[in-house]
């Protein structure tokens, strides 16, 4: 009578080894499509803020007649606007940074990662007793995207004359604030160049594809979103806003 065979530990040990290479395999696709699920949720939210900002032009007055003004930062992470009098608080130079006042603007107060979004705008456009309107030149000191930290602001490669500008600070959410901290307690800073250009409070903004930390420019996964001065003159302005 034939005896009953069970598998060896050999056998065995090649069933786990080639379930180990399938499952590792399926893990890998699975961890891109949620990735790029954030991804694609962040540029959704990205760009609802950005829709809100121009909504908030739209409606908010200036002192000047028929003038308009855009939301001043959140500064002390209560996701409500900050005013030094007509101005925006913590204004350095011609530039406003903090966080999206999301609050103010009823949208999402975060990025796919927890993270808030990072919001700098033109402070002279910002200001409620100046505003902007048809007539209005140009900003003296426009925010700019470049596509490394190294260029000059009056010579950008990207975009010019921006009136403001959203980051979101990725997957690695070095230098971000998150939801689950405290006010005020980043997330570790970045170490590449073009990653801390998007964190000071300079007019030069980094927009470019990602790259992994042992690339050149080094770690690089920063989201960008903003709008020119003219644009946002034709979207705010289309039905009126002359002084």
């Amino acid at each position: 009578m034939n005896q009953a065979r069970g598998f060896t530990l050999i056998e065995m040990a090649i069933v786990l080894v080639i379930i180990t290479i399938l499952i590792g395999g399926l893990a890998m696709p699975l961890s891109a499509q949620i990735q790029a699920r954030r991804i694609a949720e962040t540029s959704r939210i990205m760009e609802e803020a950005r829709e809100a900002i121009i909504g908030y032009a739209m409606t908010n007055p200036a002192v000047p007649v028929n003038s308009r003004h855009l939301p001043c930062p959140d500064i002390d992470g209560n996701g409500t606007e900050d005013r030094a009098g007509n101005a925006c608080a913590g204004v350095l130079g011609a530039v406003a940074t903090g966080f999206l006042p999301w609050v103010d603007l009823g949208v999402a107060s975060q990025d796919a990662w927890g993270n808030r979004l990072r919001y700098a705008v033109v402070a002279e456009l910002a200001a409620n007793n100046q505003g902007f309107s048809i007539g209005s030149p140009l900003p003296a000191q426009p925010l700019v995207a470049c596509s490394n930290n190294a260029c000059a602001a009056a010579a950008p490669d990207v975009a010019n004359n921006l009136a403001f500008v959203l980051v979101s600070h990725g997957p690695n959410g070095w230098g971000a604030q998150n939801i689950n901290n405290p006010a005020g307690t980043l997330l570790a800073a970045p170490n590449g160049p073009d990653e801390v250009a998007n964190l000071d409070a300079d007019p030069i903004y980094v927009s470019r594809a990602p790259t992994q930390p042992d690339a050149a420019a080094g770690e690089f996964d920063d989201r960008l979103n903003w709008i020119s001065f003219p644009q946002l003159i034709t979207r705010v302005c289309l039905t009126g806003c002359s002084p």
